[in-house]
């Protein structure tokens, strides 16, 4: 018995020193242990207290302000979803209430709006006037969206300065769109006629007010998709520098010269650029903008597919990293598939290929923006083009699941705009 002892204790002690020399060899130092690095976390470095520090007016107003530090805060868990006269234009000229809230229940965040017909030359200012009328009609949409809570966002279909009958390139002679956007710097032939349509906006801008008198806040994104040449702004008529003085020039003008400070700046090319440089090859500098856009229509055109999404998807990162570094708001200031009598719908477009193009790679996108139902090319009384489907067309549901899914927000999901949180 005490011999099957002494061999059962003499067993136990080789083990052990058996495991003893299996541990050393995994500890040895010639094989070092595989160390995983946790995640990098960037801080916010936004507070309620330095938000003025990364806006370009540092005497905005209160609610300028707070509108700036929320949609850059809800970029973070959610892209607000609008439309381009979502009060005005409607899909079968049915009038009303939004079709996105037809859609889906509830009003878009995000209302877009034109200047065009505030600074066109048959714009008299006369009551009776069919442009002046359409002026008082922007004017009450925009107040109309503040009182509900909604963001306003202006783009700006300037017509050009030699004759003021279009916007686009096509209806330029070669001479014009050689010279048109040169003639309005500073020093330009143009210059003071640029002037007046700014005096113009600024006079609409300075009496946008809420029902306290408090002036509503407005983004302004002016020259917009310069990046291509259908606008007598275009890359090919105006050079990087060029863009740069008259986009300063813009800003400082109704930021200083006319005292405005209820007004976010968007810099908003179109999707031609792939990479940061090339994005920012125009960009008038942190000091000029508040918000970093890209109108995008092409990636997510018919038959592009996953593929396109992927690539519009790989746009918005690098602007929203750069809006994140730089602490700018970055969003997809015009997008949509348009779908009329001849165009059908792309099966999964929303639900599908755009909400990945603005969610996949952890991008901050803080809102996107549809172009308008029953657009203004159409003729007769139908009005039947739509970007957002509405209740009786065959991819309302797609429209529908996109706008529910959990980083998309409808105005009932979104916080007070216009006040700071405590």
């Amino acid at each position: 018995m005490k011999n099957i002892y002494s061999i059962f204790i003499c067993a136990i002690m080789a083990i052990m020193v058996s495991s003893c020399s299996k541990d050393e060899v995994k500890t040895n130092p010639t094989t070092p242990p595989v160390v995983v690095d946790p995640p990098v976390i960037v801080p916010d470095v936004l507070t309620t207290t330095n938000v003025k520090t990364y806006m370009v007016d540092p005497n905005a107003t209160a609610e300028t302000v707070a509108l700036f530090y929320n949609l850059k805060k809800l970029g973070k868990t959610k892209f607000a979803i609008g439309q381009q006269d979502a009060l005005n234009y409607f899909y079968n000229n049915d009038s009303g209430t939004t079709d996105i809230k037809k859609a889906t229940g509830f009003d878009p965040v995000i209302l877009g709006s034109d200047l065009e017909r505030i600074t066109a030359k048959e714009n008299t200012g006369i009551d009776g006037n069919w442009w002046y009328g359409e002026q008082k009609k922007i004017i009450a949409d925009t107040k109309e969206a503040y009182a509900k809570g909604m963001v306003n966002i202006f783009c700006w279909h300037v017509r050009e300065p030699f004759n003021e009958n279009s916007f686009y390139a096509k209806d330029l002679t070669a001479t014009e769109k050689a010279t048109a956007f040169k003639s309005i710097l500073p020093g330009g032939s143009n210059h003071d006629w640029y002037k007046g349509k700014l005096d113009k906006i600024a006079a609409v801008v300075a009496n946008l007010k809420g029902a306290n008198g408090e002036l509503i806040p407005i983004i302004f994104r002016p020259f917009h998709e310069f990046d291509g040449n259908w606008f007598w702004w275009g890359a090919s008529y105006c050079t990087p520098d060029d863009y740069k003085i008259a986009f300063k020039f813009t800003v400082d003008y109704l930021k200083n010269t006319k005292g405005l400070h209820n007004i976010l700046y968007s810099f908003s090319p179109d999707n031609s650029y792939t990479t940061e440089s090339g994005y920012l090859s125009r960009y008038p500098g942190d000091s000029y903008v508040d918000v970093l856009g890209m109108d995008n229509y092409g990636d997510l055109a018919s038959g592009r597919g996953q593929t396109g999404s992927d690539l519009a998807n790989n746009k918005l990162k690098y602007m929203s990293e750069y809006a994140i570094s730089k602490v700018k708001i970055a969003a997809m200031t015009e997008t949509g598939w348009q779908v009329t009598s001849t165009t059908a719908p792309v099966s999964g477009w929303f639900s599908n290929y755009l909400y990945n193009t603005l969610t996949a790679n952890n991008i901050q996108i803080s809102f996107v923006m549809f172009w308008n139902n029953g657009n203004y090319k159409d003729t007769g009384s139908a009005k039947s083009n739509y970007y957002v489907p509405v209740p009786g067309t065959s991819n309302v549901s797609d429209f529908a699941g996109f706008a529910t899914k959990p980083k998309a927000a409808l105005l009932n999901s979104i916080p007070k705009m216009y006040v700071l949180p405590q």
